[in-house]
């Protein structure tokens, strides 16, 4: 048995895997990994703020994350671990001081932190998704994941097949139209604009083949808790909810015209994404249109969407056996 962990530096949280890797027998000779958490964690520090503005980390959003790391250190030593592998996205691959808060992750945890590709950052997220879909969903799958500063579209079965990865998230989009607010004209703008990024994207994935819809990370997740009346954050009736699309559209509507106020009270609104949830709730809706759309001009029916805990986060832990 093998114990790992897993961290996820995205462009608004990070966040800590620690698990161990159990192995299951297959047919024939076959195994496959399993993950039996130990803890997770998340911390939402905004490492990408007003990275799309300067192309720089902010300072304070530096020593924010690091702060986050440290504490994480704490507990990857208390637990004991095989192997570390932190993994940073979006933002850190598009700041041009990136390499002050590597060194910083360095001296903290002493393994060198991966600024990797976008196409890489999709392949992780899949396998982290596939790893908890039931076999039986039709296939081909559509693995969304709505991050901070990205969102990857990722199709296969098994393995990926197509996949792209967009500078489109919820931070990104809050700090070009929402930061006064969301009004008629701003959502109008942000819709516009998001959809301009899926048409490019349908270059690179075909979206007319997807069988499942699958949505991971915290946007989905918490428009999820929405949807189902939660009252907590309540991963377990979360994982693997299956919602129909006027779900998906009331906790759509609630997260974008509601005030800040009030989603920042909501029991399962973790602080820090309640001024970014309107933002990423738009990209998920815009996504989900999309895919039934092109979906249909081949006669597939998509009529729900299925929410995943699994994400990234799962398949870093899963690279390191």
């Amino acid at each position: 048995m093998t114990r790992v962990a897993a961290i996820d530096c995205g462009t608004n949280s990070i966040r800590l895997l620690v698990a161990d890797v159990e192995w299951q027998e297959g047919p024939g000779d076959t195994r496959t990994p399993h993950l039996r958490d130990l803890t997770r964690q998340m911390r939402i520090v905004r490492l990408g703020q007003g990275v799309d503005r300067t192309g720089v980390l902010d300072p304070g959003a530096i020593e924010r994350t690091l702060e986050a790391t440290r504490e994480y250190a704490e507990m990857i030593d208390r637990l004991g671990v095989d192997s570390i592998r932190f993994v940073s996205t979006s933002a850190t691959r598009d700041a041009s001081n990136r390499a002050e808060f590597v060194e910083g992750v360095r001296r903290i945890l002493g393994v060198e932190p991966e600024v990797v590709p976008g196409t890489e950052e999709a392949a992780l997220s899949f396998r982290g998704a596939i790893s908890a879909v039931d076999a039986q969903a039709p296939r081909p799958l559509l693995v969304v994941d709505i991050g901070g500063g990205s969102t990857e579209l990722v199709l296969g079965s098994d393995t990926v097949e197509q996949a792209v990865s967009i500078d489109m998230g919820s931070v990104r989009v809050t700090e070009k139209f929402l930061t006064n607010g969301v009004d008629r004209h701003s959502e109008a703008a942000a819709v516009s604009w998001i959809d301009a990024q899926l048409d490019a994207a349908a270059d690179r994935v075909d979206l007319a083949r997807v069988g499942t819809l699958v949505g991971v990370a915290g946007t989905v997740t918490t428009v999820t808790a929405q949807a189902l009346g939660l009252t907590s954050y309540q991963p377990e009736r979360i994982h693997g909810a299956v919602l129909d699309l006027a779900q998906v559209d009331a906790a759509v509507r609630f997260m974008v015209e509601e005030p800040i106020p009030v989603k920042a009270a909501l029991g399962f609104m973790p602080q820090g994404r309640e001024d970014v949830i309107a933002a990423g709730a738009l990209i998920w809706s815009r996504v989900i249109a999309r895919v039934v759309e092109r979906a249909a001009t081949r006669g597939h029916v998509i009529d729900h969407v299925l929410t995943s805990e699994h994400d990234i986060l799962d398949g870093i832990a899963l690279s390191q056996v």
